[in-house]
């Protein structure tokens, strides 16, 4: 065996918290690497020619978007079921960290109304009632079944994963589902728009101080966990030394969390509001219903901004653009791995995938979004919901848990080396 070998077998055998080890990697894909840049060229100057550089800036931050999110394999999904299953806190530790670097980049801006582009900055702050808890305790369920949340579908989707097509189709149906239905769960009990900035006394410095205060004890309430239930340590992933590992090997775990929060602090100052995913699902199926003649127009989740949405081209939407660079961004990503490979679909997975799928677009709809849009985006906003949606969401996971071998979906033991 060689030294190398040798010394990534003690790596991988030791309990660290690192969530890489330094290897031989996989052979780069050059001709697909061309093949997403040429692609990505192509796309950027189309969506300048058909709108402006505002949404171009946007495309091209779906493309860091999904890079990191590729490189780290950033888990919302798998952050949640590690924790419910083996007590697994890295990915949610990660959270934390990710969190407290948006809160503070997000009060400064909603404070100040700082902006690239002149549009006033608003956080993404909804009801709380019973189509939150309902809608996100379904999109609990949903990720761990489709084996990722929106992000996760996204990126994965690009990372060469064969069954997130099926997840991303059915994520689509099921957020179209949504929207037509939301009519009806708006009417269901609800107490406003509550943002411990704006609605209380607090202020965003207040707000800001409690919200940090929070991200800590989590934080210490994890560490104590992880030494009350010694779990297996996430599988390291592969990387080099040097640049080489920006774009050939794979980042730390916290690495991702920061670039994550200033990307979509980013996308604040940018859009005017913060990063999201699944209204374009609800766009994209709208759309394709009203191809096929059927007047959704006429429904009430595409009144207003969505109506507009609806008449206009999808790279005028800039949740579209972002979504297809994302897409972009992981495939790209992968191919500078040599990680692309797509595998056959067994048909549990297949079936796991469609039902998680519509699960998470009906509920994201319910919910005001997803783990982008009402988890990250909602307590970087210092909305209340985005709490109510991680606690339903958290329960969700905690249930399909017992759901997951049924489609022959392994769920984390404490007796695993890794989870």
């Amino acid at each position: 065996m060689s030294q190398t070998a040798v010394n990534t077998t003690k790596q991988l055998n030791v309990k660290s918290a690192s969530t890489t080890y330094v290897t031989n990697l996989s052979p780069m894909q050059k001709g697909f690497v061309a093949v997403g840049v040429i692609i990505s060229l192509i796309l950027l100057f189309a969506i300048v020619h058909a709108t402006n550089w505002i949404q171009g800036s946007l495309f091209i931050i779906g493309l860091l978007l999904g890079a990191t999110l590729l490189y780290a394999r950033f888990g919302f999904t798998s952050a949640f079921r590690r924790l419910v299953s083996v007590g697994n806190v890295q990915g949610l530790q990660a959270h934390m960290l990710m969190f407290a670097v948006s809160t503070t980049l997000f009060a400064i801006i909603l404070s100040t109304g700082f902006s690239f582009t002149g549009i006033t900055p608003q956080g993404y702050v909804s009801p709380v009632g019973v189509s939150v808890i309902f809608g996100a305790f379904l999109f609990g369920i949903g990720m761990q079944l489709g084996n990722g949340c929106a992000s996760g579908t996204l990126y994965n989707l690009g990372g060469g994963s064969s069954s997130m097509i099926l997840t991303l189709i059915a994520f689509i149906s099921g957020s179209t589902l949504g929207a037509y239905h939301l009519p009806f769960w708006n009417s269901t009990p609800a107490l406003p728009p509550i943002s411990l900035a704006e609605t209380t006394s607090l202020g965003y410095f207040g707000a800001w101080l409690i919200q940090m205060v929070a991200f800590i004890v989590i934080y210490l309430i994890t560490i104590q966990i992880a030494k009350k239930k010694n779990p297996p340590m996430m599988k390291p992933l592969p990387t080099t030394t040097g640049w080489k590992k920006v774009l050939r090997g794979s980042w730390p775990l916290f690495t991702a969390a920061i670039v994550l929060a200033v990307l979509n602090a980013l996308v604040l100052t940018i859009r005017g509001n913060p990063w999201g995913i699944t209204s374009a699902f609800a766009l994209w199926g709208g759309k394709f219903l009203d191809i096929v003649g059927m007047d959704v127009s006429s429904w009430g989740y595409f009144a207003g901004a969505n109506g507009v949405a609806l008449k206009n081209t999808v790279l005028a939407d800039s949740t579209s653009v972002m979504n297809f660079g994302i897409i972009l961004g992981a495939f790209i990503s992968a191919s500078f791995q040599g990680t692309f490979k797509p595998k056959k679909i067994k048909l549990g997975v297949a079936g796991a995938a469609i039902l998680g799928g519509l699960l998470m677009g009906y509920g994201s709809r319910l919910a005001f979004g997803c783990n982008i849009g009402a988890y990250f985006g909602g307590i970087s906003s210092f909305s209340i919901h985005g709490w109510v949606w991680a606690v339903m969401a958290m329960l969700g996971t905690f249930v399909a848990l017992f759901i997951r071998p049924l489609f022959g979906l392994r769920v984390p033991s404490s007796k695993d080396t890794f989870c």
